[in-house]
């Protein structure tokens, strides 16, 4: 009896270890998924010193996505990279585009950050999509200071996508200067309220870093309240191209967006009726000026054309006195002035003789 009691206690023991195994058979994938969830940052060496190299690798990125990898300090993975690619050595960046997988591997130098450790390899994605993974990594040699202390209390957090609000217009399409309202959503996730806080805002043209500019919002925010924030953001004159707009608070990058400018074609046309109207009038008052001072000819004719008393002499008068004239009989090219039908008779008239003693004179008697 108690052989068959061993027997039955040993077959539920085995029974609960194989429900247990085909349990964590089951969670495994779902946990190495979650672990592969996002990209990730591999590192072939912790430390290093400068003027060696490292190999840098991850996986989880966009298929053939551009990312951009640079040491940066004065940061962490938990509180990313305070000063922004300010905080970067970005002459000794290298550039790697993902397989088809999201997965590299490259070389990168290693190189003295502008600022202390703690430091970190940073990548980033460079256009499309936002994504960025940090790995710690210290610099041999280079100087180490603890962070910035986190600004106690309150602690801002941005709580929907950010947008830029606002249209170019007419003068924009003329060279002023581009213009946008940066609309977000914040809320207080600390223990305290926040009063008039003070962001900054970044922009950045290709592969520069963000000059920033200090922009106060007016207010209090109670902790877990959420608020909409409006802010301004403005170009310099003539501006065109993808730029990005980000927004720090506390040293902390809390949002990047977007701005695709267009070109201020209204420049350009400008410029080009400046080289063609310029020109134009130029050689205009030029030849105005040599026609002035151009000599005339002899008989009064000028080169480009006659003069104006010469033509008036040609031209033929029309006007009231010039009607009442009687026509006048011209004498025709083929009739000599003796020989002309019209004035035959006046010409030809009888000679009356007076003296009775002639005669040999004939006598001819007119027309009847």
């Amino acid at each position: 009896m108690n052989g068959k009691l061993r027997i039955t206690a040993l077959l539920a023991v085995l029974a609960v270890l194989a429900v247990l195994a085909v349990l964590a058979l089951l969670l495994l994938p779902l946990a190495g998924t979650a672990a592969a969830d996002g990209p990730t940052v591999g590192l072939s060496k912790s430390q290093a010193g400068t003027g060696g190299s490292i190999t840098v690798g991850g996986s989880g990125w966009r298929p053939h996505a551009l990312l951009m990898m640079l040491i940066c300090g004065q940061a962490t993975p938990s509180r990313g990279v305070i000063g922004g690619t300010n905080s970067c050595a970005n002459s000794d960046g290298r550039a790697v585009t993902t397989d088809a997988k999201g997965s590299f591997s490259k070389g990168l130098p290693v190189a003295e950050p502008p600022v202390p450790c703690p430091c970190v390899v940073h990548v980033a994605t460079v256009e499309g999509t936002k994504a960025q993974a940090d790995a710690v990594f210290q610099v041999a040699g280079h100087a180490v200071e603890p962070l910035p202390a986190e600004p106690s209390g309150g602690q801002l957090s941005v709580l929907t996508d950010t947008r830029l609000d606002g249209s170019s217009g007419l003068l924009t399409w003329f060279g002023a200067p581009p213009a946008r309202t940066l609309v977000f959503t914040v809320g207080n996730a600390g223990t305290s309220a926040i009063k008039n806080p003070v962001f900054q805002l970044g922009t950045s043209h290709g592969v520069f870093a963000p000059q920033w500019e200090d922009q106060e919002w007016r207010g209090t925010l109670a902790p877990g309240k959420k608020a909409q924030i409006k802010l301004p953001v403005e170009l310099t004159a003539g501006a065109h191209g993808d730029y990005t707009v980000s927004l720090r608070y506390g040293g902390k990058v809390l949002a990047e967006q977007p701005w695709g400018v267009g070109r201020p074609w209204g420049v350009t046309l400008f410029w080009l009726l400046v080289c063609v109207v310029v020109p134009a009038a130029l050689f205009r008052a030029g030849m105005a000026i040599v026609d002035r001072v151009r000599p005339r000819r002899a008989g009064g004719l000028r080169h480009r054309g006659l003069h104006l008393p010469e033509l008036a002499l040609r031209m033929p008068k029309f006007g009231p006195k010039a009607a009442q004239e009687p026509p006048s009989n011209p004498t025709l090219p083929w009739f000599t002035p003796d020989s002309d039908p019209g004035t035959a008779g006046r010409l030809s008239a009888p000679h009356h003789d007076d003296s009775p003693t002639s005669p040999t004179t004939p006598t001819r008697k007119g027309p009847p």
